[in-house]
Parts: C-alpha cells; structure tokens; sequence
C-alpha cells in the first residue's frame, strides 16, 4: 500500500494555484511531505491509546481500533537481528517501536535491569533456552537464556516510514517528475488526502500565508472530527 508522491505533489501545487498563494519548491515539498507523514504516523500510536479505552464499535468497516491498526500493519516487520557481542543484539535501522524479541520460536521476556539482578540469583528464575529474556541498554538488546544468547535471535518490530521523495530532472529550466527515482509515501491509501492538508499547512506557515494555513487547518479539522465522532 501507498500514496502516489506525484499526486499528492500536484494537489498541493493546484490548490495553492487555485488560491495564487505561491508555489512549493520540489525541495520544500520533500520536507514538508516527510514532516507530515511522520506527524501521521506517530498520531496512530496515540489515537490507538486514546479509542483502546473506548467501547468497540460491531461495524466491520468502521472500528475505529481496526481502521488505525490496518493503517499501522504497513509498517509491521520480523526481522534477524545483529549479534554485537557479549549477548547484545542490535535492531534494524528503521526501527520505530520494539515489538515482540523471538529466540527459537520462543517469546523473550522483556525485564529491567534491576529485576534482571533479582531473578538472575535465583535457580528456579534464572533465564534459560527455554524461558529467556532481554534488557534493553543504549546499544541495543542484551539477551540471557543459559548464557548470553549469540545466535538465532529474530524481532517484530514497527517500522518507520520510508523517506518520501518526488524526484526529478530539470529540463529546460522546469523540474520534470521522474518517476523512476521518486518514492512514494507508504501510507494507507486513505491518507492522501491528510497528507495534502498537512503539507499545505506547513506550506503556509513556511511562506507567511495565513489563509493557507488556516484553509487546510479547518479541513484537517473537520475530518479528524468525523473520524472521531
């Protein structure tokens, strides 16, 4: 699943024609894109929090937790990780949110460190193969079983987006999209439209327009209000 970068880029450019409130760089574009999609992205994990302690809805199609989870399995990933040594493994670099850390098809516990020096004395707590856990360090994941684990170590984990870019070639003095180099926004489909909103949002603020701020601000509201409702 994706949004088409260059159909989201000529939304922007046609409402602010249709305005004659400017024009945004390819340059300013790719900033502005990635800053929104990102805004996007980290607001699922607080909308989840926020509808996980609401009543469901029975409606197939308009769950609210299932619309947003849908939107966030994008970005879910099982991965091998890397084994840095002395135990610690290392998760991939588009790491956003830990998951679930898996040795041999077994779930590995997640404890702190100070509870890792209590369970770690005792014979019957002592991590194993069977039961292992992890603790997390600035360097990555230290994994116990028997012994510091150094192989065989996999995670799930949530992903981050992947840089959004509307390339292009300049020919004769006019950037001409190439789609061969571009990247789409991986993101729900749905999201086209927010996307649009938020980057002319942060296109006005850029350029001192108010009204384009406030234009997209308005529509960004309303539908954040129908999704809420």
């Amino acid at each position: 699943m994706s949004v088409s970068v260059d159909t989201v880029y000529q939304r922007v450019l046609s409402i602010l024609n249709k305005e004659q409130r400017g024009y945004v760089t390819p340059q300013e574009f790719n900033l502005f894109a990635n800053q929104a999609q990102m805004d996007l992205f980290e607001q699922y994990f607080y909308d989840i929090n926020q509808f996980g302690r609401m009543h469901g809805n029975d409606t197939e199609f308009s769950d609210m937790l299932n619309i947003l989870n849908e939107k966030i399995n994008i970005f879910e990933v099982t991965a091998a990780m890397t084994h840095a040594g002395s135990g610690v493994w290392t998760v991939p670099a588009d790491l956003y949110r830990i998951g679930t850390i898996i040795y041999n098809n077994t779930e590995v516990e997640r404890i702190n460190k100070n509870e890792f020096l209590y369970i770690n004395k005792s014979p019957l707590t002592k991590p194993s193969n069977e039961r292992p856990v992890f603790v997390a360090s600035s360097t990555g994941y230290k994994v116990y079983g028997t012994a510091p684990l150094e192989t065989g170590v996999t995670c799930n984990y949530i992903k981050r987006p992947a840089t959004a870019e509307w390339a292009y070639t300049v020919v004769n003095g006019v950037a001409q999209y190439n789609a061969s180099n571009a990247v789409d926004f991986e993101m729900h489909p749905s999201e086209e439209t927010e996307l649009v909103m938020k980057i002319l949002e942060l296109a006005g603020i850029s350029t001192r327009e108010l009204q384009v701020y406030q234009i997209a601000a308005q529509e960004e509201a309303k539908n954040t209000q129908q999704e809420k409702s």
